[in-house]
């Protein structure tokens, strides 16, 4: 069986969860053609994902004589076909805010992947997010008759689902993927009671690697991590005010952020502002395996967030035995127990992320381990990429069956 993956940016730096799945599913049998709109080298600082990046075609990186052979292609093949899809592009469109003309644009994109479908002969497409890859992935159902499914991560989806027509691809899909039971949740506020079967979780998961890796203990320094865009939705500017009052406290701390964004300007003035350079580092994007350096290095991963789905760098932590420090929203509260493998705050709630940060710097590193090996033991259980491969190959070959 021959799946096409579909991504909007593949591979990607925040985008290792996909390059996991797509290789466990390898392993599983299924062969895999991996699509992009765009596929940007030189944004990749992972091995892993540079070694994608010759994997996949990218969508943009066609020539527009290219393009535009393929558009008339497409015609030539099905025009039927066709021009039902360009005015249900068309429809949607009116109903988005990105509007006609970029939904224009997302059927000259899906003529182009329809081309590759046939000449890959998939048959299966299978979305990342349900924004404007699985607009790709409907309209290419619609010009060929390819099957389609796709993954909701949240919160886009969630925010906006009437733009994004999410209810009309759920019901054109053969299934589709929730990362946690709170995007479930939210896809059964979006469809009649008869579609709900077809929504099924499936977890974002780690490779063995993570969990293999030996146990270091919890260090006695007093070290922070944050691991995210630089965005609004991660709440860094929320962790610099708390960790200005730890240094108010006079507590002995250090905070990395690694990763990048538009909200990096925001962080350094603050932190200049704020006289934090001494304590708080921007490290910019780094490779997996720095990462994990940068998580062992610390006593607790902070991330603050006002909007997710289920963030993976928690997952990594926890799998590494560093307790979070996170929030109370989406599917987060399904992994992170208060307390017990890591510390759940409100959202947007300086005093209590100060305290759940005050709380980390001292508790024993003995207090610390046993918080970590609870969070090893639960994370496995819950988010291990070989077990949920297999689930979504099942989803794959009951969709292929029933096509029968």
């Amino acid at each position: 069986m021959k799946i096409a993956y579909l991504v909007n940016q593949y591979p990607s730096v925040s985008h290792s969860f996909i390059r996991r799945e797509i290789q466990s599913l390898e392993k599983n049998g299924l062969e895999i053609a991996r699509y992009a709109v765009r596929s940007n080298l030189k944004d990749l600082v992972d091995p892993g994902d540079i070694e994608e990046h010759g994997k996949t075609r990218g969508l943009l990186n066609d020539s527009k004589v290219g393009i535009l052979l393929m558009v008339f292609k497409t015609l030539l093949f099905s025009p039927i076909r066709f021009i039902k899809a360009f005015f249900s592009a068309i429809k949607m469109g009116m109903r988005s805010d990105r509007g006609v003309l970029n939904h224009i644009f997302y059927f000259v994109e899906a003529c182009v992947v329809a081309n590759w479908v046939r000449q890959d002969a998939v048959d299966h497409i299978h979305a990342h997010f349900g924004t404007n890859s699985a607009t790709l992935a409907l309209l290419v159902k619609m010009l060929t008759g390819t099957p389609f499914s796709f993954t909701v991560h949240g919160p886009e989806e969630f925010d906006k689902p009437e733009f994004l027509s999410i209810a009309r691809k759920i019901e054109e899909s053969t299934f589709v993927a929730a990362i946690s039971s709170f995007g479930k949740s939210q896809l059964f506020r979006q469809i009649e009671e008869k579609y709900w079967d077809k929504v099924k979780i499936v977890h974002c998961g780690l490779e063995e690697s993570y969990f293999g890796e030996p146990h270091i203990p919890a260090p006695d320094a007093p070290n922070f991590v944050c691991v995210g865009r630089l965005c609004e939705q991660k709440g860094q500017l929320i962790l610099l005010r708390a960790a200005n009052e730890l240094k108010k406290q006079g507590k002995d701390f250090h905070l990395t952020l690694v990763g990048d964004g538009p909200m990096r300007r925001d962080l350094e003035q603050y932190m200049a502002a704020h006289d934090l350079e001494g304590n708080v580092t921007i490290t910019g994007w780094m490779s997996s395996d720095e990462v994990k350096q940068e998580l062992i290095k610390a006593r607790a991963m902070v991330l603050p967030s006002f909007a997710e789905g289920l963030p993976v760098v928690i997952m990594e932590a926890m799998a590494l035995r560093r307790p979070p420090i996170t929030t109370y929203i989406a599917g987060i509260p399904e992994l992170v127990i208060d307390g017990e493998n890591g510390w759940l705050v409100t959202a947007a709630d300086v005093d209590g992320l100060t305290r759940a940060m005050s709380k980390a710097l001292t508790t024993t590193t003995v207090e610390l381990d046993a918080m970590g090996e609870k969070a090893h033991t639960r994370v496995k259980e819950r988010h291990n990429i070989e077990t949920e491969a297999a689930k979504l190959k099942r989803h794959f070959v009951s969709a292929a069956q029933d096509k029968q």
